[in-house]
């Protein structure tokens, strides 16, 4: 093993050997009785400590209540993006009945009469039902 592998080791998995891979340990010892392995173990073990010695406090009731109150706050959003995307579909769905009465009405629709046609109480918008049952009796 090399100098530059050892330290890469010591880098990656600290300055004790027992954190090592198995199938490294055995070069690692033996590398590590030399001076340059003695001293990149040193400066690995510094850093262990380091490391080993950080350590983050508890998170305080202010943090607690402010990420809490930052929930809150997304959620009524939420419920308000919630509402307003109802209400457009609502808008939508009102807006394609309206397209879709229009249509049906202008396809049911007859042509326009002559002039000469005579409109009384029998046309409709679908046309003519006919005369009057008493015109018809008077007709016999």
């Amino acid at each position: 093993m090399d100098a530059k592998r050892f330290a890469a080791l010591a880098a990656a998995y600290g300055g004790d050997l027992r954190r090592w891979p198995e199938a490294e340990r055995m070069a690692g010892t033996i590398f590590a009785a030399s001076e340059a392995g003695e001293a990149i173990l040193k400066h690995a073990g510094t850093l262990d400590a380091r490391l080993d010695s950080y350590r983050v406090d508890a998170p305080g009731k202010a943090l607690h209540g402010s990420i809490q109150q930052a929930a809150g706050r997304h959620l009524i959003q939420r419920r308000r993006q919630r509402f307003w995307w109802l209400g457009l579909g609502l808008a939508g769905i009102g807006l394609a009945g309206a397209v879709a009465g229009l249509a049906l009405v202008t396809v049911v629709t007859p042509e326009v009469q002559p002039d000469h046609y005579v409109l009384d109480a029998n046309v409709t918008a679908f046309g003519d039902t006919g005369p009057d049952r008493d015109t018809i009796e008077e007709d016999l």
